[in-house]
């Protein structure tokens, strides 16, 4: 049984140690960068291993406990902006105007899901200004078409991929397209809006995930030139959709980085997307993204619609006299 105990822990702490290191790398493989998302199970896994090590008393289990706990450190320093404990990135304007308010819903529907009535029903009840959802094929596109009758604007990309998009908003929109910012076939919405107290710019992400057979080459590339966006328009931006990343990676931190942009789960908490079918395996892969000159109201995840994402939605306003 000791014995048992003892290849165990070795096997587990060669995970932490592997599964630390190799993000560091910057890789676009995926089975490196996939490492990025379960950072708060890695840092649980870490310290079970370094109590393990401690209980076995020898010198290089020892030894090794105290690695563990460095990984379980490091691995809790990369997510702890994501939780209530640290400092909020965007503060609540709770003053706002009600008529200065912009309702923002994003869905990413699972094309395989059938159960229309349940979105149909929420995009009913939330009635937003602006709407975007991914996944959607030929089928979700007829489906959606009462709702989508409703909105001034809309903007029909339908794929079989599991990449089809819709936009569709009730703002007066100077323009509103779906455009490829990378070469894997995966639309970016762009569209430039009026709200009630002023002009914003809306980018519309849902790149490709790290999965066997996607490397992250061309999601990294289609995030930065979303984020370039920002610094060559007039207008404050919002940035929203499934970005198929987690909000701590280098890849979304870049993202900050280059577009200026905000995150309104720092200091809030991680409020995971996906997997909506999994109590165990979730991480915040919907993200929100605004620049200065864009309060925002409120930021919520919905209900269960019959997806692998929980829909995520925003209230928000562009800043009177920017």
């Amino acid at each position: 049984m000791q014995m048992i105990v003892t290849c165990l822990f070795w096997i587990f702490a060669g995970a932490v140690v592997f599964t630390t290191l190799a993000p560091l790398t910057n890789s676009v493989q995926w089975w490196v960068r996939g490492w990025d998302f379960p950072r708060l199970h890695i840092a649980c896994v870490a310290f079970v291993v370094a109590v393990a090590g401690f209980l076995l008393a020898t010198t290089w289990t020892q030894i090794i406990a105290v690695l563990m706990i460095c990984c379980a450190l490091y691995q809790t320093v990369r997510i702890f902006p994501y939780t209530p404990f640290a400092t909020p990135e965007i503060r609540l304007a709770t003053t706002t105007a009600a008529q200065d308010r912009v309702t923002l819903l994003s869905v990413n529907v699972l094309m395989e899901n059938s159960d229309h009535e349940r979105l149909q029903a929420l995009i009913d009840r939330e009635d937003p200004d602006v709407l975007f959802l991914m996944e959607t094929d030929a089928v979700w596109t007829a489906a959606l078409e009462p709702q989508l009758s409703r909105y001034e604007t809309v903007v029909r990309h339908p794929l079989p991929n599991h990449y089809g998009a819709i936009f569709a908003t009730r703002l007066p929109a100077r323009s509103a397209k779906t455009v490829f910012l990378s070469d894997d076939n995966t639309p970016t919405v762009l569209a430039e809006l009026e709200g009630p107290s002023g002009g914003f710019f809306f980018v519309g992400l849902h790149p490709r995930p790290p999965v066997p057979g996607n490397d992250t080459e061309a999601r990294d590339a289609q995030i930065k030139r979303a984020a370039r966006l920002a610094d060559r328009t007039y207008l404050p931006v919002v940035a929203m959709g499934d970005f198929n990343d987690v909000a701590w990676s280098w890849t979304a931190e870049r993202f900050k980085a280059y577009g200026d942009f905000r995150d309104p789960r720092v200091g809030r908490g991680m409020l995971p997307s996906f997997d909506a079918n999994s109590w165990l395996m979730r991480f915040p892969i919907d993200q929100l993204y605004l620049t200065e000159g864009l309060d925002l109201v409120s930021f919520e995840r919905l209900e269960h619609v019959g997806s692998d994402h929980f829909p995520m939605k925003a209230v928000i306003a562009a800043t009177p006299h920017r």
